[in-house]
C-alpha cells in the first residue's frame, strides 16, 4: 500500500514538472514584444528559447529519473 502511494505521488509529481516546464515556456514566449522582421522575430523567440529552454528540460528530464 505504502508503495502504490509514493509510486503515485512520484507520477504526480512527474507530471507537474512537466506541465510547469510547458506552462513556463508558453509564458516566456507570450511575453515577448515580437516586433520587426521574419527574421527578427525567429531571432527573438529563439533568444526566449535559448533561457527557458534548458530549464524546462531539466524539469522534465528530473521528473522522468523520478519515474525509473
Amino acid at each position: 500500500m505504502a508503495e502504490q502511494m509514493q509510486s503515485a505521488q512520484t507520477l504526480q509529481w512527474a507530471d507537474n514538472a512537466i506541465k510547469l516546464a510547458v506552462d513556463m515556456t508558453v509564458a516566456a514566449i507570450n511575453r515577448v514584444n515580437i516586433q520587426g522582421t521574419t527574421e527578427q522575430q525567429a531571432q527573438q523567440i529563439r533568444s526566449v528559447m535559448a533561457t527557458v529552454f534548458p530549464e524546462a528540460v531539466t524539469l522534465v528530464r528530473e521528473a522522468r529519473q523520478g519515474l525509473q
